[in-house]
């Protein structure tokens, strides 16, 4: 997957229009915020009228009591902003945390839709850098971001024209700096977007790394890499490091060239101001008044740079969302069957490649009745597995005809051929979560009874119970606190309490010990009864007892039959018993 945003422009609108779309359900809330937002823009101008009207009563009077009743406005006007900031502050955040809760949860039930091929070649740390990282980041788009820009828009033009309406004349000299300004805010906004994006691009890098590593720690800790991986990391961590100090480098040049315009302004204003009061076109209150209207003026000119980059950030985190949105990697599900399969299946000339035109089946014509037993054996990469992978529709195979019960497989919904085939895989995954939970996988129409029966005929019931909590143990992440053979016998019982239509054992028995082994053919025995059942092994005695065992070879059928029938030939399947089974000299 490319690390790389989908344009080089400041703002990608269109991005930004997605995103607006997710504050639908929160468009009441929204507009809320923004009239709010709006209200304490107008409100920021009153305090310096007040000062300014207050001064003069007081001046022409001369008595600083009249102040008392402008002091008690200014004290409202502070209560009633304290209370809209409050509000904004919270409303905008929870129109944030909601739309983001929706984009992640729209992500996360497409990503579990994707077809295998995508997951093959993306690292899972993208993954959680999009699901999290990103999302996260594009939520300040509207916490800290477009909203509070057109709410320091709105302060600005309230602002300018407060100042205007004091002094034209010396607004146009307070303003002289403004247009050498606004260049440098441009400057800005396109060094600090290219910044953001190479921060978040060795974000990923590590996040990847991370993931990978940490997975992996056994086998670096047995080839004694600790050292060599840590150097990796330090290089990698010292690239996400130089991305953020270009990001701090940009805003260590704006900010104090904010200070210098601003500075600028107010040495303007107080040559021409202090002119235009010696010569009585100006009064003291009012130049008090332009004093304070000045840094309302580049507060939020400064604050409105600050939140183009927010916006721009959020923007950047929501370029990489929406690619992975927009990516055409879900299986065609257009099947409209849906029922209770008998077990028929029929190869006719199947071909399936992972990599166009690198066809691993080439040609494959089978047929399995119902409640049959068949075998495949070969060599490491005659096809075996993938077999199981087209009939299970984790991929897609590119010619011939998969059917089940006479019918395209493709006609079926996907849910459906899922949901009766059940996969026993040689290397178990299991969740961190209690053995009950890995069983059912939180299928609530699985009762604990159902679980309990399973593994007793699986013939895992003692071991179960012999660990602290027994059906509730955690196993912990990947079921790290159980041995293979026990995490084996665990997939056992989970496809067995399944009650699928079709059985698919794919090495099932590599990795458990002969004691274990045992116990596992005697429930093969018992799970593939009136089911129709698809076993891959190495291990030739586990399938010398099939209805038929078919041999591959590069991707091609060579030879099928009972195991009497192959052994009476002198082929392949003769060749990998006797290898198996040679005795001793």
């Amino acid at each position: 997957m490319s690390e790389k945003t989908a344009t080089g422009k400041v703002f990608d609108f269109g991005v930004l229009w997605k995103v607006f779309k997710g504050i639908a359900p929160y468009k009441n809330t929204f507009i809320l915020t923004g009239i709010i937002i709006l209200s304490l823009a107008l409100l920021s101008v009153v305090r310096p009228f007040l000062i300014k009207n207050g001064l003069n009563n007081a001046f022409e009077n001369n008595d600083a009591s009249v102040l008392v009743p402008y002091f008690l406005g200014m004290l409202g006007v502070l209560i009633i902003e304290t209370g809209l900031q409050f509000y904004q502050t919270y409303l905008s955040n929870l129109v944030a945390q909601s739309v983001t809760l929706d984009l992640r949860e729209k992500l996360f039930r497409k990503v579990l839709k994707f077809r295998l091929k995508f997951f093959d070649k993306t690292p899972v740390g993208s993954f959680v850098t999009r699901l999290i990282s990103d999302i996260d980041g594009i939520a300040q788009i509207f916490s800290n971001g477009i909203l509070t820009i057109l709410g320091d828009i709105v302060k600005l033009i309230v602002v300018i024209s407060a100042m205007m309406f004091i002094s034209v004349e010396l607004s146009l000299m307070v303003l002289i700096p403004i247009p050498v300004l606004l260049i440098g805010t441009r400057i800005f906004q396109k060094a600090i977007k290219k910044a953001f994006t190479e921060v978040r691009n060795q974000a990923n890098k590590i996040n990847v790394f991370i993931q990978e590593h940490i997975t992996g720690m056994s086998i670096i800790q047995l080839f004694n890499r600790e050292k060599e991986e840590y150097e990796k990391f330090k290089l990698i961590n010292k690239e996400h490091q130089n991305a953020h100090i270009r990001s701090v480098w940009a805003y260590a040049v704006f900010f104090p060239f904010v200070e210098l315009l601003s500075a600028t302004s107010m040495a303007l204003l107080l040559w021409y101001g202090s002119g235009e009061v010696l010569s009585e076109h100006l009064t003291i209150p009012a130049l008090i008044a332009m004093i304070l209207f000045i840094n309302m003026l580049y507060r939020p000119i400064r604050m409105l740079a600050d939140r183009f980059n927010i916006l721009q950030m959020g923007i950047v985190n929501a370029e990489r969302v929406f690619t992975m949105f927009e990516r055409d990697e879900l299986l065609n599900d257009t099947g409209t069957i849906a029922r209770k399969l008998e077990g028929n299946i029929s190869f006719d000339k199947v071909s399936f490649a992972y990599v166009e035109d690198n066809y691993v089946l080439k040609g494959i014509d089978l047929e399995v009745k119902s409640g049959e037993t068949v075998a495949f054996v070969g060599a490491t990469g005659a096809g075996k597995s993938s077999v199981v992978n087209i009939l299970s529709r984790f991929y897609e195979f590119q010619k011939g005809t998969i059917s089940l019960d006479n019918q395209d497989i493709r006609n079926y919904t996907l849910d459906t051929v899922r949901s009766q085939i059940s996969l026993v895989l040689q290397e178990v995954f299991l969740f961190s979560d209690s053995i009950h939970n890995n069983i059912t996988l939180n299928n609530k129409d699985i009762s604990k009874e159902q679980v309990i029966e399973a593994s007793k005929i699986v013939g895992a019931h003692d071991f179960i119970m012999d660990l602290p909590g027994g059906y509730d143990y955690n196993v912990k992440e990947r079921g790290s606190m159980l041995s293979s053979g026990q995490r084996q016998l665990i997939a056992f019982i989970r496809a067995y309490v399944a009650n699928p239509s079709i059985l698919i054992l794919d090495e099932a028995t590599s990795s458990v010990d002969t004691e274990s082994e045992e116990l596992i053919q005697s429930a093969i025995k018992k799970l593939t009864q009136g089911r129709t059942s698809i076993i891959i092994a190495h291990r030739l005695s586990t399938i010398q007892q099939s209805d038929k065992i078919v041999v591959l070879e590069k991707g091609s059928i060579i030879e099928h039959g009972s195991h009497k029938e192959l052994l009476s030939r002198d082929g392949q399947y003769k060749k990998l018993f006797e290898l198996q089974f040679q005795e001793s000299p």
